[in-house]
């Protein structure tokens, strides 16, 4: 959390203010966003299930980016009060809604070889 005075703070909220890319940026932005909204795409997961299906992240930040996702309406948390404890994610309506630019993203990446680009220019 930034301070309200920071620097960086105050253009933060000149970039965003009435911009809907900043915005949305701004939201689904950093590291692992993306990847769990990908991730549950065609189907709900359970805790485990999702952590296994994202390489390297660590229960900590996947625990910390599911609960700031649902808290903004793009994943539904599922908890059914079992013992042991069973928990299911799901994307909302606003989550179901950003997919298809997910994958159009995920389309012009293939076909732009985006991925061999970034694994020649940062294998150094």
């Amino acid at each position: 959390m930034r301070k309200e005075t920071s620097t960086n703070f105050i253009n933060e909220q000149s970039i965003t203010f009435d911009c809907p890319i900043a915005s949305t940026l701004k939201v689904v932005g950093g590291r692992w966003k993306l990847m769990i909204l990908w991730n549950l795409k065609n189907k709900s997961l359970r805790y485990k299930e999702l952590h296994r299906a994202i390489p390297n992240i660590s229960e900590k930040m996947l625990t910390q980016q599911l609960s700031v996702l649902a808290d903004d309406g793009w994943v539904i948390k599922k908890d059914y009060g079992e013992i042991p404890p069973r928990t299911e994610y799901s994307l909302s309506e606003l989550g179901t809604s950003f997919i298809p630019i997910l994958q159009h993203i995920y389309d012009w990446g293939i076909s732009n070889n985006i991925v061999d680009l970034v694994n020649t220019k940062y294998a150094e």
